[in-house]
């Protein structure tokens, strides 16, 4: 569920850059002084006054660490927001140092909450005044004007009052999540994908997102794309499909993946002869060489200098003789990282493929103590592997490419992204994420079978790319045209814009970063199967980018979801609770206007003590649902007075973007 933060206001126009200056001194006045905190508060009223909603979840962290007692300073308050889960959100700790030095004075505190407070209050207003214009144009008789008037008298005493409500922030904002561009894929992989998803009634995207895993199974680290000179990508992708349980993802991932089982063993099957001679021709020059050390020790006294040249020379022979490993396109997913380590020193380019999250498992720690990410961090980019832990005849890998393909249960991605360092060291960043929604309960009982064609050609064609691109004795380049790598730079000057403070990807700066990079990575590969019965050597064309760059536009919505989903505690769907049972009327017919703590706990099993529902309480108060009508003073002796809760006026009335999901 998203908690992503949205304007909680209606926007008429754009805020003057000098309220958002003013809200940043605020904050950096309150950091470098924080006895001005109280008096802040105070000046500033309802935190809502924020306009940028990072700034209220900041503002909220400080007045809640103050009136507590607890030292307020950057680096505790970042503390603060990185146990509530919001640090990323707003920007990380660099944000708060930001506005500690966009503060020209902490003593002008007051002079910046006001600039502050009376933008607030002109939104207010102006917002009051929207809703009843909104409200009187769409009357049609008496009793709907008598309704208005009526609103607008309520309106126009709560501005008198200062009490006007801003419009709430809808938990889980994100709303309907895109369908996988199918129509992107080269024909061929494009009609097997929409075959499977209709015979299978799942998403199309579990099928598209396992199609372009086994595109990189046949050309990650064995085909390379040069963007300009200095600027080269591999081909392999890291790509995770959530499903829930029961959605047919096993079957989905038969279909898409048995072309490569099938040339795996059909690889290993033609090498078995050459694999017999060279261990036969091996084992027959250490025989000769055991011979001659056999000779050594029997006769000591034969010419020591002549028999040490001859047994030196017949080792170095049989060393000269190298037998191949059998052939390997694969890993399963119950695997540990020193045997990926292992397997990649021997074959290089390998991919770890399953219908399950076994990896990820395997990954967090399954059979050792701690996470092991060394490995899957290097096999991305392609950066030099050290496998001497495995074997001392194992030499250094160059190059090495791994490929990742599962389609694990939502929650898995949840206990990835709460292992130590799998976000801090890049490994979340690596992944493109797709989260479809379930079919289940909207399946068609009878379906259609996938078409013979479709499903001859897609294992013809994907068939031969894989034996074309497998038997390549070094890495092949394929180099970019002028106009694809135009496309590329515009890609690069779009999404750097997009990086910045309350701009769209601000909070996933590290998985944004990679975004062009996986964009080219698309790009070859959707060019390969363009030409894989012509000329793949040819350069990547300019269209080829556009296509990628929409199938990297839906993996970015979707990643979107699932960082939120990574960064979401149980307050979340216990907010989710409260809601849903404030949005109830009570036996009376009539709504809630105020609630204490203990109410809440009373309104679910899910409390069993105030401590318990405190956090739900806290993100309601943050996206707008409540408002804190009697805070606690702070230093204040005894025990202190319990808080009371005014509920948002709409919580009675909830529209669509405000039903719970």
């Amino acid at each position: 569920m998203s908690t992503e933060y949205a304007p909680n206001v209606v926007q008429f126009r754009p805020e003057p850059a000098e309220v958002k200056a003013a809200e940043q001194a605020v904050i950096g006045a309150a950091l470098l002084d924080p006895a001005q905190i109280p008096a802040l508060a105070a000046q500033l009223g309802d935190p809502s006054a924020f306009y940028h909603p990072a700034h209220e979840t900041i503002w909220r962290t400080i007045t809640r660490m103050a009136s507590s007692e607890r030292p307020v300073d950057p680096m505790l308050l970042a503390g603060a927001l990185r146990t509530q889960g919001d640090l990323v959100r707003i920007g990380g700790p660099s944000y708060l140092h930001a506005c500690v030095e966009a503060t020209p004075t902490a003593a002008n505190g007051d002079y910046y909450a006001e600039i502050v407070r009376l933008a607030a209050e002109r939104r207010r207003i102006g917002t009051a005044t929207s809703r009843l214009a909104h409200m009187a144009m769409a009357g049609e008789d008496q009793a709907d004007l008598d309704a208005v008037r009526a609103a607008a008298l309520s309106v126009l005493a709560d501005l008198a009052a200062g009490d006007t409500w801003l419009d709430p922030v809808p938990l889980g904002s994100h709303g309907a999540l895109p369908v996988f561009p199918v129509h992107t894929l080269p024909k061929w992989v494009g009609a097997y994908v929409e075959a499977v998803a209709e015979f299978t009634q799942t998403p199309p995207d579990v099928a598209a997102t396992m199609a372009l895993a086994a595109l990189s199974t046949a050309a990650g680290g064995r085909v390379n794309v040069e963007i300009r000179p200095g600027w080269r990508e591999q081909s392999n992708l890291y790509l995770v499909c959530a499903m829930p349980p029961a959605s047919r993802k096993s079957d989905v991932f038969a279909f898409m993946t048995g072309a490569i089982y099938r040339v795996e063993d059909e690889l290993r099957a033609e090498a078995k002869g050459r694999i017999i001679e060279a261990e036969t021709a091996k084992e027959t020059a250490l025989a000769e060489v055991e011979a001659l050390m056999a000779k050594a020790r029997k006769n000591p006294d034969l010419d020591r200098a002549h028999l040490v040249a001859e047994i030196s020379g017949a080792r170095m022979l049989a060393d000269e003789i190298v037998v191949p490993p059998s052939p390997r396109l694969t890993l399963s997913g119950d695997i540990t990282p020193e045997t990926v380590t292992h397997q990649l020193g021997v074959h290089r380019c390998l991919a770890a493929l399953s219908p399950e999250g076994d990896l990820f498992d395997s990954i967090v720690g399954r059979y050792s103590s701690k996470p092991n990410l060394g490995v899957f961090l290097q096999a991305h980019k392609g950066e030099r592997l050290q496998a001497d832990r495995i074997t001392r005849e194992q030499p250094t890998v160059d190059k090495p490419a791994l490929t990742i393909g599962v389609t694990p249960q939502p929650a898995v991605l949840q206990e990835l992204g709460a292992a130590p360092g799998a976000r801090d060291r890049g490994l979340l960043a690596r992944f493109l994420y797709s989260l479809p929604p379930s079919n289940l309960g909207y399946r068609k009982i009878r379906t259609t079978p996938i078409p013979e064609p479709v499903a001859t050609t897609y294992d013809v064609r994907l068939s031969a790319l894989l034996r074309a691109l497998t038997t390549l004795e070094e890495p092949v380049t394929v180099r970019m045209t002028e106009a694809a790598d135009l496309v590329v730079e515009k890609l690069q000057e779009k999404f750097e814009v997009q990086l910045r403070p309350d701009e769209p990807l601000a909070h996933i700066k590290d998985w944004a970063g990679k975004l062009v990079g996986h964009i080219a990575r698309i790009a070859v590969l959707l060019h390969l199967a363009d030409h894989v019965a012509g000329d793949w050597r040819a350069p990547v064309e300019a269209a080829a980018v556009d296509r990628a760059a929409e199938i990297a536009e839906y993996y970015t919505a979707h990643t979107l979801a699932v960082f939120d989903l990574i960064a979401a505690d149980p307050a979340t769907e216990d907010a989710h609770a409260l809601l849903q049972w404030l949005q109830r009327p009570k036996k009376d017919g009539t709504h809630r206007t105020h609630i204490k703590a203990h109410d809440a706990v009373a309104s679910s099993r899910r409390f069993k003590k105030v401590a318990d529902v405190e956090p739900a309480l806290q993100l309601l108060e943050q996206h707008g649902w409540l408002r804190t009508d009697q805070p606690p003073a702070p230093g204040q002796r005894g025990r202190p007075q319990a808080v009371t809760y005014r509920v948002h006026p709409t919580a009675s009335s909830p529209t669509d973007a405000e039903t719970i999901t």
